[in-house]
């Protein structure tokens, strides 16, 4: 029997985040390649620190000249990421950052076995398993403690970058301890919140009555009370931000990237990789396909796992289960989730339009739980497969 009466707790960062600033530059470069060919293959890591952004991995375009070509533009995509983001403090700069551009050609080996031949399907970009998960909590079909950890400093982001609050910083972190009671969102238990501020004399006290207004706001009325427990800044002054106070990467922030501990993850990182990888593209119908399930009723939540093998183009495995709120069978689920859509790598990649230049957008605030944009952008967060799985079933 599942818990009725608890408290979970799920943190997010902001767009300034150290790591955040790495998957914002990697998935721009992963942009600016599917810009110029809807195939290219991108595996782009940054590491950013003081002064400095170094950036590197593996690309790939049919026209080598091209491909030359877009190496020099590195540098400028790195920079305008950094003052879209807002960081214009002394030792991280968007002008005076020293940027080293390490990108080399995709292995050959690795594309060999990724690549349609006249004797194989196009592959899997590498072994792994990969998870997705949707639960009724909110109406996103998120869970309720990482859906408005992200809100609250995209909230706090929209307001700095519009210059209502021109002394907040880029460099955020948000935690919410989320109370619940017959399984169900009642309201917040306690409130972690870290920003960056420019003026160097602001205290605690100072920052809360900046930012109160904000979460409060964002937050589902009812949800704060005279026992909610308020943690701003509470180390004091956060003057020195970003890479400058705390070296990033690309990669490290897959909890906050997807569901906040509330379901289980694989352990692939998105940003940076081309659809071919599954551990991004398959992530990403996984969650698709759970989703639906829930948004058709069949469930009030579930975890959809997927596995594959290297240059295999089908899934080895499909796993679903409701954890117990089902209306359909859990292998009913599976069966029918793999006839609704082709969970081969190019499958995906063709229902969900993802050889698109829509991923710098998911860098920051969750890459699940976002509008769909008419563009395509967040393509996995329709519902347009409950008629399909509810036939199938």
């Amino acid at each position: 029997m599942s818990r009725q009466k608890y408290t979970f707790t799920s943190e997010s960062v902001s767009e300034g985040h150290p790591d955040k600033v790495c998957d914002r530059i990697s998935d721009a470069v992963l942009d600016a390649f599917l810009n110029e060919e809807p195939e290219a293959r991108v595996a782009c890591e940054t590491f950013a620190t003081t002064d400095r952004v170094v950036i590197g991995g593996e690309v790939g375009l049919s026209d080598q000249d091209k491909l030359h070509d877009y190496m020099g533009r590195i540098d400028e995509i790195a920079r305008a990421c950094i003052k879209d983001i807002g960081y214009e403090q002394d030792k991280f700069h968007h002008e005076t950052v020293e940027v080293t551009n390490l990108l080399h050609e995709q292995s050959a080996h690795i594309a060999q076995g990724v690549d349609a031949s006249e004797n194989k399907d196009e592959g899997a970009g590498d072994q792994g398993i990969m998870f997705g998960y949707a639960t009724t909590e909110t109406p996103a079909l998120m869970p309720a403690p990482i859906q408005y950890s992200h809100a609250i400093l995209r909230r706090l982001a929209e307001v700095r970058k519009n210059g209502t609050e021109p002394v907040l910083g880029p460099d955020a972190k948000s935690q919410l301890s989320v109370i619940y009671r017959d399984g169900k969102p009642v309201g917040v238990s306690s409130i972690v919140l870290s920003t960056q501020h420019l003026d160097e004399t602001l205290t605690s006290k100072d920052i809360r009555a900046i930012v109160e207004p904000y979460i409060t706001e964002t937050l589902p009325e009812g949800w704060l009370t005279d026992e909610t427990e308020w943690h701003v800044n509470p180390t004091g002054k956060f003057v020195i931000g970003g890479p400058d106070g705390d070296a990033g990467l690309t990669g490290r922030k897959i909890i906050v990237d997807t569901y906040g501990g509330a379901a289980p993850h694989g352990g692939g990182a998105f940003s940076g990789k081309d659809p071919t990888k599954v551990d991004r593209s398959a992530a990403y119908a996984a969650r698709y396909l759970a989703k639906n399930v829930v948004a058709a009723g069949m469930a009030e939540r579930c975890t959809i796992q997927l596995s594959y093998a290297i240059g295999v183009s089908k899934p080895l495995s499909i796993y679903a289960d409701t954890h117990g709120t089902g209306q359909i069978a859990d292998a009913q689920i599976e069966k029918a989730v793999g006839q609704v859509m082709d969970l081969t790598p190019r499958g995906i990649r063709q229902h969900l339009e993802l050889n698109k230049p829509i991923y710098q957008r998911t860098a920051a605030y969750g890459h699940f739980g976002r509008q769909p944009d008419a563009d395509g952008g967040f393509s996995w967060e329709r519902t347009d497969l409950v008629d399909a799985l509810k036939k199938a079933v």
